[in-house]
């Protein structure tokens, strides 16, 4: 039975309660949900890396205080959200930071939020319907979203050239990558079956494992411990921290770094990176300027509209960054394809031997094969016999 369900019975009215966690930051609310809990955010275009760790913690309804899709492009985490059932109520203004505190019961019924029987704040209730409507609707206006591409990539560019000409302000690292791979992991989209995937290329290749923020976790939870820790600290547990990984702390092209306090708390050593590029960039940016031979990416994005999906602000890095490392950056379903149709020399001796056994077999169960295997025993015993007589 359905939680939504659940908690519709044992409250007597309809729509969904829960307990209100609220954060302005999506990434920093989504690590601290319990399953069960309504989550408020504030995130226009909601994006599907953002939409995935929401999904994760089986919130019972999210509530955004901003348009979870302005039309300005066709971003994915909406779709994402209603497709799991999670109830979506967009557009209720930023007054409910104010309205509900953490920790409040609070209700969702259609477009409106209740404390008890008293309505708060009203929104627009999404489905699958409406969200396709936005989406097609979003579409229409990609021209002039890539032409906003185009002059914010020009802007990231003045601003950052000498880093990405030069590797200027780039960080080096303890963590050895001169000649090995580097496996990047996001928490993003398919991380957990790409990690899956390339479980044999990670045992034999041994790379540089780098966690970026909730990345870390995911490596965690794979079985696998990080080498290095990327991020803005506002999505990474204090275990994933505790790992003893080299920790890069994301931090704003003037210096500061929020997430700097957290770990220096922790009693955790960290330097700082600062970009205004992503996380995923800055990790990307690490591994190729501390001589990573190859940089796999997990989670991250790899078609046009997961790229656009970032937002106008995350675009020009990341199709600069990328544009740096070139054919040194490859996804992890490409290095998964090409991983299952290699043959492994230990495969081809255990065929080989399996090969020798099957034609033992059927030598042995014939008369003519019996007949060829004495023969050779005998010329075997014959040689070893003269052999030791000549050197006794």
């Amino acid at each position: 039975m359905k939680l939504a369900t659940l908690r519709r019975r044992a409250d007597g009215h309809n729509g969904v309660s829960g307990v209100a966690r609220l954060d302005r930051q999506t990434p920093r609310l989504a690590g601290r949900l319990n399953p069960g809990d309504i989550a408020i955010i504030d995130h226009v275009d909601l994006d599907r890396m953002a939409a995935e760790l929401l999904v994760v913690a089986h919130p019972a309804a999210i509530i955004n205080a901003q348009p979870s899709i302005s039309g300005r492009y066709p971003n994915l985490g909406p779709q994402l959200i209603v497709s799991h059932n999670i109830p979506l109520l967009d557009n209720v203004g930023a007054e409910i930071f104010a309205a509900v505190k953490e920790g409040t019961k609070i209700r969702v019924d259609g477009d409106t939020v209740y404390i008890g029987d008293s309505p708060i704040v009203s929104g627009t209730s999404q489905d699958i319907e409406t969200i396709e409507a936005l989406m097609l609707e979003a579409r229409s206006g990609l021209s002039s979203q890539l032409e906003a591409f185009a002059v914010n990539t020009a802007e990231f560019m003045g601003h950052e050239r000498n880093m990405l000409l030069h590797g200027e302000g780039i960080p080096t690292l303890r963590t050895r990558f001169e000649g090995r791979h580097a496996l990047i992991v996001v928490r993003g989209h398919d991380y957990a079956r790409d990690l899956k995937s390339l479980k044999h290329y990670i045992r034999e290749y041994k790379p540089v494992l780098v966690g970026v923020d909730g990345g870390a976790d995911a490596l965690l939870e794979a079985g696998h411990k990080p080498h290095v820790i990327v991020g803005d600290m506002d999505a990474v547990s204090d275990a994933a921290l505790a790992t003893g990984a080299e920790v890069i702390v994301h931090a704003y092209p003037d210096g500061r770094a929020p997430g700097l306090a957290r770990v220096q708390d922790l009693g955790i050593e960290a330097a700082t990176f600062p970009t205004s590029g992503t996380s995923e960039d800055a990790a990307m940016l690490l591994a190729d300027e501390n001589g990573a031979e190859l940089v796999v990416a997990v989670g991250s994005h790899a078609t046009l509209t997961e790229f656009l999906d970032r937002g106008r602000s995350g675009m020009a890095s990341t199709f600069l960054t990328r544009l740096r490392l070139g054919a040194k950056v490859v996804d992890a379903n490409t290095v998964s394809r090409l991983y299952r149709t290699r043959i492994s020399g230990a495969a081809l001796l255990l065929l080989v031997i399996a090969a020798l056994v099957a034609i033992v077999s059927a030598l042995a169960v014939s008369d003519t094969g019996r007949t060829y295997l004495d023969s050779l025993h005998h010329d075997w015993t014959t040689s070893i016999n003269w052999i030791q007589d000549k050197f006794s």
